[in-house]
């Protein structure tokens, strides 16, 4: 039986890593965040943290949880995974 999964809050901090416009939105590559038991709980908090340029970018962006597309924003995100923030690319 599999280990049920724990709100991002209950344990290890989230990790943020930005691509393309969303990296430069928010000035930096990668960050940690311990707020947020959804992916929709993430971006307000990131939206708090960098203001209206980055949440431009987050609402039309795409996210990974682990290497895993995120259809659900609303779904719980496991303690210490790792979000990839990828905005629209040109051409693709």
């Amino acid at each position: 039986m599999a280990e049920p999964t724990r709100p991002a809050d209950a344990g290890a901090p989230l990790t943020v890593r930005y691509f393309a416009g969303a990296r430069a939105a928010a000035g930096r590559t990668e960050e940690t965040a311990s707020a947020g038991r959804s992916l929709d709980e993430l971006v307000m908090e990131l939206t708090d943290r960098h203001g209206e340029r980055l949440a431009a970018v987050l609402t039309v962006a795409s996210f990974l949880v682990d290497g895993v597309t995120c259809h659900d924003r609303r779904a719980p995100l496991t303690a210490g995974a790792t979000i990839d923030v990828l905005p629209p690319f040109a051409g693709g």
